[in-house]
């Protein structure tokens, strides 16, 4: 059914008014909840908001296009069709064989906006980036934030450039061959500005870890599971966007028939056919249930990949030795090679950190290795580290160029994340700016709080609300040109060059991928197909025996000899071999 630009579901409020302009309109209730302007309403881009009942204060609509002034005001109209594409020969980008790179628009480039970002597209297509994932840009309370406090999802971010600047953002990377993936939270609201409550029971009963639990399948939540749907419809749509990936969907308390991510998965298939381009949806689920990526023909949601920590969790404790919390379990080297081998280390596993088994074993014959989307960094894993330290800081050289050989020459879809291609030295912290110094304080308490359980001091956790927070964690592009820079800079585009040049590479069965893990010597081996990763996570220097007509394809660096099918490596060194 097609609504009007103002027209609102609300089934709490007795009456309702549209503040619009400088105009208040009545509005009629519909037998199905939905409310209509009974008056004239004004034409082009206005200012509009709803007085609810016999309120004075007009409050933003829940599907808001833009809100100029913040949050808490008035929202304001925005013609997506209005927008020149520039992208009409553009087919898109499949998953497959892909490379993704996450970025933080605010804190990506030093302006933090949408038109700063696209000037960076060449600097992405020299690593053999498919794929940029931007994290959260729908509106929020505050200049800066990760995006995961978002309030109005079908807003964009004023300080980013707005709805014009995304879709110019968008339209820039089709253009340089660069599919656009967009990180979208539909697990929670934000604690500053949600007025949904307000109108309709969007929430029910019960909380996760980041809020109030949305109403996927209570009294009225069709409305609420329409409300999300049409979201992903207008990324996909009205901004052109190739993917989204979809937070913590663990956290989405759906016991509906058909669950909203196989309803999602539906709608977004029927969509991709009318388009003719691959729309890819993407999980981030802490389950280890390949239920979610399962095809529907086979009786699972559909959804095209998910997130693996746990190949995260085997490379971070095999590089580091940190074996604390969640990295308990991953201290045998053999816990990458399970990984590598069979998608999840924990698959029905005993979790040390869970207190209980976890997990559920891939179907290694059926399911392709590009559905696991893997990673060595991401936002998490940094900004959720009491410093928001990268393993930049502890790492040598040629450990960074083994985190980068394990990520892009492994067998799943490699994510990258900002700055770390050339070992970028800011770090990733948690960052707010709440208007509200009650909200601020409860941020920061809760930070230190959740940090001094963990063992760390509470005197090193940074103050989410202090501007410098955020100022720290921008990236520093003139490191790029220093020696640490364009060293790794040249060890990412010469793996980006070897994904393209050597199918093996890119070879999606898990039959392609075998792999030894030597416990005394910290020796790690893959081999797939013609080639043959080798790592050295120990702190001497070791020779392995490889194949007579193997060549050096690829090394961290110096300290890397190939010679009578002998191949050296110094301490922390990796290197890829195979046949020319």
């Amino acid at each position: 059914m097609t609504r009007g630009r103002f027209d609102i579901w609300a089934t709490r409020p007795t009456r309702l008014r549209l503040s619009v302009g400088d105009a208040i309109v009545e509005m009629a209730r519909g037998s199905d909840d939905w409310w209509t302007p009974v008056g004239p309403v004004p034409e082009g881009e206005v200012d509009y908001g709803y007085l609810i009942d016999e309120e004075d204060t007009p409050r933003p609509d829940p599907r808001s296009r833009r809100q100029p002034a913040g949050v808490h005001e008035r929202s304001r109209t925005h013609d997506a069709g209005a927008f020149t594409w520039t992208d009409g020969d553009w087919t898109g980008r499949q998953l497959a064989g892909s490379v993704i790179y996450e970025l933080h628009v605010g804190t990506f480039t030093p302006e933090g906006t949408f038109d700063a970002a696209l000037t960076r597209l060449d600097h992405l297509r020299s690593i053999g980036v498919d794929f940029v994932e931007l994290m959260p840009v729908n509106a929020f309370n505050g200049s800066h934030n990760w995006g995961y406090d978002g309030v109005g999802w079908f807003a964009v971010h004023e300080g980013y450039g707005g709805p014009d600047g995304y879709q110019r953002f968008v339209d820039g990377c089709h253009a340089a061959g660069i599919g656009v993936i967009q990180d979208v939270v539909y697990n929670h609201l934000g604690p500053s500005g949600n007025y949904l409550p307000l109108f309709a029971p969007y929430l029910k009963a019960g909380a996760n870890t980041w809020g109030d639990l949305v109403n996927l399948d209570g009294e009225d939540s069709a409305e609420v599971r329409r409300l999300i749907l049409d979201n992903v419809a207008m990324w996909l749509s009205d901004f052109h966007v190739d993917g989204l990936r979809l937070d913590a969907v663990h956290a989405l308390a759906d016991a509906s028939p058909v669950h909203l991510l196989e309803e999602m998965a539906v709608e977004v298939a029927a969509l991709s056919a009318h388009q003719r381009r691959p729309l890819t949806l993407i999980a981030e689920s802490d389950l280890n249930d390949p239920l979610l990526v399962t095809p529907r023909e086979a009786r699972g949601y559909g959804l095209d990949a998910q997130w693996s920590d746990d190949f995260h969790h085997a490379v971070h404790v095999a590089l580091t030795g940190e074996t604390d919390g969640y990295y308990a379990d991953f201290e045998p080297l053999a816990a990458l090679a399970k990984v590598c081998e069979r998608g999840f280390f924990h698959d029905g596993t005993w979790s040390s950190f869970r207190g209980r088994a976890h997990g559920v074993p891939i179907d290694t014959v059926a399911m392709p290795t590009w559905r696991l989307v893997v990673c060595s960094q991401n936002h998490d894993q940094i900004g959720n580290r009491a410093v928001g330290d990268r393993i930049t800081a502890t790492l040598d050289d040629h450990q960074l160029g083994c985190a980068a050989l394990l990520t892009l020459a492994g067998p799943f879809t490699p994510m990258l994340f900002q700055g770390e291609e050339w070992g970028a030295s800011a770090p990733f912290q948690f960052f707010t700016s709440h208007p509200e110094p009650e909200l601020g304080r409860a941020t920061a308490e809760g930070r230190i709080t959740e940090f001094e359980r963990m063992g760390w001091d509470p005197a090193v956790v940074p103050d989410p609300q202090d501007p410098a927070t955020f100022e720290r964690s921008r990236l520093d592009w003139s490191e790029v040109d220093g020696p640490r820079g364009s060293h790794l800079l040249a060890a990412y585009r010469r793996l980006a060059e070897l994904r393209r040049t050597r199918p093996e590479l890119t070879d999606p069965a898990f039959g392609s991928v075998r792999c030894s893990a030597d416990e005394v010597l910290h020796l790690f081996t893959m081999r797939r197909g013609p080639s043959t990763m080798v790592v050295n996570f120990a702190d001497a220097p070791v020779t392995v025996e490889v194949g007579l007509d193997d060549t050096l394809l690829f090394a961290t660096g110096p300290g890397v000899t190939l010679a009578d099918a002998v191949l050296s490596l110094a301490p922390h060194a990796g290197a890829l071999v195979g046949a020319p």
